[in-house]
């Protein structure tokens, strides 16, 4: 009896890496141990091709084949690799740690989370401890009463139990409170969409939107590789439309239409729009007239506006200020009728972090009633999003208030991170733009840089040799030279013959100058060897 349960285990484990395999871009080397699965070496299960295996590369559904995700790609799996390298072996590199400025994740690089916000979670967690003395020491007072409303709310007071497929009610209500307080406008629970994060809401939509590749999504270049990995994986068309560089990487309306027609002329039928604010990879934050004249050009056109809104709180410029599309759309006197409109919130992002909790929702307005009952279908399927995230995101929408015993530590905490992530955004922009070859925009928000890099014909026949675009065969050399991470601005999408890399701002404030240090040492280095 125990051999059968150690082999099913076995097997069972094989098949979770099989499905682990598959949410990813297989490099050859894994190609090859795929294809070596002992599950399918059954001659019984011979793919027409002659191959042992079931499942290869060439019958592999072609839309995951089709689907890249950069943020998680190439370069990060070689970081990796020299990670476990520097830990078996210390001083085996030239230098002693990785710096990991590939992904917005801050609390793996070192971003303490929001106590008030783990005090509740704790309790919530936790509920049989809410009535001990010694917990009124512990946590403070408001954590407590917010446990007690929290779980109140909860099917069976348990955070293990399943919930709304759109996530608990009240919960709900206390994130529709939120967005009004937010926008000066009333906001209805039940437009609300409690997800895994904002990334699962993304794929509800076009899991919703695309029908064939005859269906297009506008899609802003550069942009956030979920956008694209989803339209693949859906089967649509991504219809690019270019931010300008020139202009602080602007949204034109002009070139919008132009892309429009474009996309009708080859008969694709453009289903929405993306617009991602503050933006990513690129940094900018929308001015309001800007924002009224895509609105406007939305409800015109009758598409559906898929606003990426998850770096809200994160705006460094005292001259901009977030502005959600609804409340634009509202302030222009647009009612629910007049536009479709999706908003993404994440509670991995802002000055939270959270993004191993997996919190986030969409507010789903515009709709009528039959479409929103099949985007309530779609949600079923998944049962509930999981019930941290959706406490963290009332959390979010709802922090402490003046008065509250916790009010003065949340804002401290919350205003540290957020002056500390303009400091280093700046300090990076500075030692961007002092780089040879090298241009960057200002970071007015979200939490990245997007710097344009002139290589030489040189360095791009060199790329060229080794197969490689030339913006990944410099992050490769930067990686390998210095340990730093950066992305591929390939990876994200770029104007033609321009070359860019996408670096986070997120390492710890004393990490940064080490990051200066060593990338300027390199650039130095690598623009005199591939020197024309």
């Amino acid at each position: 009896m125990r051999k059968f349960v150690t082999d099913r285990a076995k097997r069972l484990l094989s098949i979770s890496c099989q499905y682990q395999h598959l949410h990813r871009p297989l490099s050859s080397s894994q190609s090859r141990l795929f294809s070596s699965d002992p599950l399918s070496s059954s001659s019984s299960m011979a793919s027409p091709s002659g191959s042992s295996t079931s499942l290869t590369l060439q019958t592999i559904n072609p839309k995951v084949l089709k689907c890249e995700y950069a943020v998680r790609g190439e370069i990060v799996t070689l970081a990796q690799k020299l990670q476990e390298e520097l830990q078996a072996k210390p001083g085996s590199h030239s230098f002693d740690e990785i710096l990991y400025c590939n992904i917005g994740n801050p609390q793996s690089l070192g971003q303490q989370p929001i106590t008030f916000f783990r005090e509740v979670l704790a309790l919530c967690d936790h509920p049989s401890i809410l009535d001990k003395s010694e917990t009124q020491g512990l946590f403070s007072a408001d954590s407590i009463e917010r446990a007690w409303q929290i779980l109140d709310q909860i099917p069976g007071r348990a955070t293990g139990a399943y919930s709304h497929s759109q996530g608990i009610k009240g919960l709900r209500d206390t994130i529709a409170a939120g967005i009004e307080v937010r926008d000066g406008f009333p906001a209805d629970p039940n437009d609300l969409f409690l997800t895994d994060g904002a990334s699962p809401a993304v794929h509800m939509m076009m899991q919703l939107l695309i029908r064939s590749e005859k269906d297009g999504i506008l899609c802003p270049i550069p942009q956030y590789p979920l956008y694209s990995a989803s339209i693949a994986l859906h089967g649509g068309s991504l219809v690019p439309y270019y931010l300008d560089e020139a202009t602080g990487w602007g949204l034109e309306v002009s070139d919008l239409k132009k892309q429009l027609e474009d996309a009708k002329s080859k008969g694709i039928a453009v289903r929405a729009l993306v617009v991602i604010n503050p933006g990513n990879p690129t940094g900018q934050v929308l001015a309001e007239d800007n924002q009224r004249e895509i609105v406007e050009f939305c409800k015109q056109e009758g598409i559906v506006l898929l606003a990426d809104e998850v770096y809200q709180e994160n705006v460094y410029v005292p001259e901009k200020k977030f502005h959600s599309f609804k409340k634009i759309s509202r302030s222009m006197g647009y009612g629910e009728e007049d536009l479709s409109l999706v908003s993404f919130q994440s509670v991995s992002k802002g000055y939270y972090g959270e993004c191993g909790k997996r919190g986030g929702y969409m507010e789903v307005t515009g709709f009528g009633a039959d479409i929103r009952e099949q985007i309530y279908k779609v949600a079923s399927v998944n049962l509930c999003s999981n019930i941290s995230g959706q406490i963290l995101s009332s959390l979010v929408m709802s922090p402490p208030k003046v008065g509250d015993e916790s009010f003065e530590s949340y804002l401290e905490e919350r205003d540290g991170i957020l002056s500390s992530l303009a400091r280093r955004a700046k300090t990076l922009e500075d030692a961007f733009n002092s780089l040879e070859g090298v241009t960057c925009n200002k970071a007015e928000g979200a939490m990245y840089l997007f710097p344009r890099i002139q290589l030489s014909e040189k360095a791009i026949k060199a790329a060229e040799a080794v197969k490689a675009t030339p913006d990944a065969f410099y992050c490769r050399r930067l990686l390998n030279a210095t340990g730093i991470v950066f992305v591929p601005g390939s990876g994200f999408g770029q104007v033609s013959g321009t070359w860019h890399f996408r670096c986070t701002i997120l390492p710890q404030e004393d990490k940064i100058p080490a990051i200066v240090t060593r990338l300027t040492d390199f650039h130095k280095s690598f623009m005199d060897e591939y020197r024309d």
